[in-house]
């Protein structure tokens, strides 16, 4: 498939790094020379410096016989635009723009976005990407790391493995037998920085992550396995209250659960524009960096403290400082994945990488047919695809164990009907099952194989 990403920032490098790592014919556009010819020394795609929205420049990246465009500038206005010069003047059949103004977002105005007016197939926003994953983290606390499957009923965890860990130095294949009715699987585990599918006879020890796809109604179970446990979240403290703060407070404010939620934001006016459109959260205007306003805020009271400014080492000292003065659960907004090996040295609980979250979005809807949703682990090192199984599959009515998986892909858990249950070795997959597969980057071409659902199958 021939793809133009416009932008060579971080979130469109990860995705040229997907694509062309899949044999398609990927090209970058970027006014930024340097950023150009990083992406061309690094990958295996063309590049073109210039304006993305310019018909020459995209006429230039091959935009005639293009089957996508993904315009992932810093801009909204020249991703919108360049959506517009891709349908108008070169037919591109399908358009993934990424907007931040949440003007742009409002539903009231989601006609802007039809064929006949400003034609975008498919609209990211990082920061509703990036709030969702927040919430995702309050609800499961002892987790790092978590997405859902299945519409729900299927949870990725990523568990620390610490010394009071039940199950450490168990063979996995035991953990089958001492939890038979467990629906929970372990398909990766991290051990001193290098991310590996476990085999039956493998061991977790202590410092090892662990990714577990477990069902909905055995989360609590799983975790208490692992040595974990789950707090009710009745008061959260966020510092920074720009796109992303707002809206996990709102979301907050609308939850079920009664959750009492203080902000605090440094800049005025964002802080008096929180306080306005807020109707229950209480709103402190302040460096989240100042004990006295964290006291005011309380947060040796709170249950967790969720730290989502636009500075990295600013949600990390604020979140060390946190859980310095009490609060239990600590969670960082942090951009830079070069940072993320200081999350546990420094005792922040959890972390949110919005480069990976909206890559994981943007990946879902490339993947478009009967991959349902595709979630990128780490530095884009794997990812989670759940996919429906067609009848031209490979693996369709074949057994689990006879089906040829590389090394790097586990099977975390599949749905049969209206049930999801834990994948065995004698399971049979049949057509229509819907299953959800970890597997190692170098190994998602194979599994796209197996699945049939390449892109350039649709």
């Amino acid at each position: 498939m021939k793809v133009i990403i416009c932008g060579a920032g971080q979130v469109g490098w990860q995705i040229a790094r997907h694509l062309s790592g899949e044999r398609n014919d990927v090209t970058v556009v970027d006014s930024n020379p340097d950023l150009i010819r990083r992406a061309t020394d690094a990958l295996d795609v063309q590049g073109i410096t210039g304006f993305a929205s310019y018909p020459d420049v995209l006429d230039r990246a091959g935009a005639r016989d293009a089957d996508m465009i993904i315009a992932a500038t810093h801009s909204d206005e020249v991703n919108m635009v360049t959506c517009q010069v891709a349908h108008s003047v070169f037919s591109v059949p399908r358009k993934i723009a990424r907007l931040r103004a949440q003007s742009y977002l409002t539903a009231i105005y989601s006609d802007l976005y039809r064929r006949d007016h400003m034609p975008i197939d498919v609209v990211i926003s990082p920061e509703q990407e990036v709030a969702q994953a927040a919430l995702r983290r309050l609800s499961a606390p002892a987790a790092f790391d978590t997405e859902v499957f299945l519409n729900g009923d299927a949870q990725l965890l990523g568990i620390g493995i610490e010394q009071e860990c039940p199950v450490v130095n168990t063979p996995l294949r035991q953990l089958t037998d001492l939890f038979s009715t467990l629906r929970s699987t372990v398909v990766a585990v991290r051990r001193e920085g290098t991310l590996f599918a476990p085999e039956a006879g493998d061991q977790m020890f202590v410092g090892d992550s662990a990714y577990v796809v477990a069902h909905r109604d055995d989360v609590r179970r799983t975790l208490e396995i692992f040595g974990k446990s789950l707090r009710k979240q009745e008061r959260v403290v966020l510092v920074g209250g720009g796109n992303v703060g707002l809206a996990v407070a709102h979301a907050l404010e609308g939850a079920a659960q009664r959750i009492r939620v203080k902000m605090i934001e440094r800049n005025r006016k964002a802080a008096e524009h929180a306080a306005e459109a807020l109707e229950r959260t209480i709103v402190l205007h302040g460096d989240g960096l100042d004990i006295s306003l964290l006291s005011e805020a309380g947060i040796e009271r709170a249950d967790a403290v969720l730290c989502v400014t636009d500075d990295d080492k600013t949600n990390l000292l604020t979140a060390v400082r946190a859980k310095a003065a009490g609060c239990p659960m600590a969670i960082a907004l942090v951009n830079d994945p070069t940072l993320v090996p200081l999350m546990e040295p420094l005792g922040i609980d959890a972390y949110i990488n919005p480069r990976a979250t909206t890559v994981s979005s943007i990946l879902r809807h490339i993947r478009h047919g009967r991959v349902r949703s595709v979630y990128s682990i780490g530095d884009a090192e794997a990812e989670v695809i759940e996919a429906e199984v067609l009848s031209t599959s490979p693996i369709a009515g074949n057994r689990i164990r006879d089906v040829d998986f590389p090394e790097g892909v586990l099977i975390g858990a599949v749905r049969k009907g209206d049930r999801v249950v834990r994948p065995t070795g004698s399971m049979r997959i049949d057509e229509g099952d819907q299953i959800v597969i970890f597997a190692l980057a170098g190994d998602v071409p194979d599994v796209e194989r197996l699945l049939q659902v390449s892109i350039d199958f649709f």
